[in-house]
């Protein structure tokens, strides 16, 4: 039995042994953007997943840039040195490699952990001044931001291109730019949110802008070799927001600088906005996105059942499946989706009696 879902991919000059990505998830367990031994725990469990690649958390390129004080970031020695040694233990224990999402968070930083609320933080809570494109707030419970100077946008540049080269000396395989769910630079791409006056605002070129100066400060940072991506919410979802059409003129241009891949997401551009409960929504857009721009796609969101995910890369819809919640609540998916699809996976030598081999249960059936 041949399956798709197990069929090796190569990506820039990164050869991975299957299609199935971890996504990042936040956990909201560093110290002033450092990693902790929760991490050390989390992302060791994930390195023997059955995922070929782990994306790690949405990680901030300065403090200022954090979602909340819990947050992961990559803007300090003290910042790389703790994820080089998160990386280094999960390399000698486990089979996947890592690549690194590196974001903003624009007008939704400066909000409380998940668990105290999810809102902006109150006055009490040590809360920070947010900058965005526009000074529109990403909803009622949160502050309104600051309007981005141009020297707010050179430092934020600059500071994603010094995030990538640090990722590069702490060991990560891959990196991935966040352009999606309302952080900073989905903000200046969706008219929702971007409302200015200047060249980086109203026309889909000017909106484009910003955000194509961090690619370019990001490849001209990452050897060629090194996939580059980006995370886009493909469709705002809202009426008169970004669109399905300006996603693939977006991956267009993003291809034509050099970006290898774009993960597919939608939603998350205003506090009251949702994105459908739905995996084929997501996928539907990968699969334009990949059609009409020529650029490879990962389709996430929703996708827990491994034949869905065998269909979606055996019918060319993307070039790979990403999963994140479905890994909290099932650690080891991918080798569990190996018996269901009849494939083989690469397991540490101390599991191996938990394999096909050794063990009956773990056969395909």
């Amino acid at each position: 039995m041949t399956s798709a879902l197990f069929s090796p991919v190569r990506i820039a000059g990164l050869d991975l042994s299957n299609r199935i990505v971890a996504a990042p998830m936040c956990q909201y367990s560093a110290e002033d953007g450092t990693a902790t031994d929760w991490h050390m725990t989390h992302l060791g469990m994930l390195a023997n997943s059955g995922a070929a690649l782990v994306v790690v958390e949405a990680t901030h390129v300065e403090r200022l840039g954090r979602i909340t004080h819990g947050c992961h970031g990559l803007y300090s020695n003290a910042n790389e040195d703790a994820i080089k040694r998160v990386l280094d233990h999960c390399r000698r224990i486990g089979k996947a490699k890592f690549g690194v999402q590196l974001a903003h968070a624009g007008r939704k930083a400066s909000s409380q952990l998940p668990w105290d609320g999810g809102k902006g933080l109150r006055d009490n809570e040590d809360p920070w001044q947010t900058v965005a494109p526009s000074a529109i707030s990403y909803g009622n419970e949160w502050q309104a931001p600051r309007e981005a100077t141009r020297e707010d946008m050179n430092r934020i540049r600059d500071a994603f291109a010094n995030s990538a080269k640090r990722a590069m000396k702490a060991g990560f395989d891959a990196i991935e730019l966040h352009l999606a769910h309302g952080y900073l630079l989905h903000t200046f791409l969706s008219p929702i949110s971007n409302h200015r006056k200047d060249e980086y605002g109203g026309s889909l070129e000017n909106r484009m802008r910003f955000p194509i100066e961090v690619v370019r400060a990001v490849r001209a940072a990452v050897p060629k070799s090194v996939p580059l991506g980006v995370r886009i919410s493909a469709s705002d979802w809202v009426e008169g927001g970004w669109t399905i059409d300006d996603s693939v003129a977006l991956c267009k241009v993003l291809k034509a600088e050099g970006v290898d891949f774009a993960c597919c997401s939608s939603g998350g551009i205003r506090a009251d906005t949702r994105t459908p409960a739905d995996a084929d929504n997501n996928v539907s857009l990968a699969e334009k996105i990949k059609r009409e721009s020529g650029i490879m796609t990962r389709a996430v969101g929703h996708i827990n059942d491994a034949r869905k995910a065998d269909e979606i890369i055996a019918k060319g819809q993307a070039d790979q499946v990403a999963l994140a919640r479905g890994f909290l609540d099932d650690p080891h998916w991918g080798w569990h989706a190996a018996k269901i699809l009849g494939a083989e996976i690469a397991r540490p030598d101390q599991y191996l009696r938990a394999g096909p081999q050794f063990w009956p249960p773990a056969r395909s059936n």
